[in-house]
């Protein structure tokens, strides 16, 4: 679960950047959807901790390139390879303290 201290900001940037859908809103709690992925988000309580959470696709460029035109004044560092293997692209997700990884298996 993913902490928000904006809900409607975080929720508008998985739906409006990621391309998930809002599968349940109770106004304090969402649950995400896309594809087989799913995403819950809830109110940030005063004091929580960082955490990060990895995304694996198939195509991290193709993700890249969705995304690109819609992550203006986000923390990102654009695709690049990792020593272990992988193909990554790194967003902080706004309004939470979450340093969110989407990678691929480098073939």
């Amino acid at each position: 679960m993913i902490q928000s201290f904006h809900l409607e900001t975080t929720v508008a940037f998985f739906t409006d950047v990621m391309g998930f859908t809002i599968g349940r809103d109770d106004k304090t709690y969402f649950i995400l959807y896309k594809d087989q992925a799913m995403v819950h988000i809830l109110r940030a309580g005063t004091d929580i901790g960082e955490m990060e959470f990895y995304l694996e696709v198939d195509d991290v460029d193709s993700v890249w390139n969705d995304i690109k035109g819609k992550i203006e004044g986000l923390k990102v560092r654009p695709p690049f390879n990792r020593e272990y293997g992988m193909r990554e692209i790194h967003i902080v997700i706004p309004e939470t303290k979450t340093l969110m990884f989407i990678g691929q298996v480098i073939n």
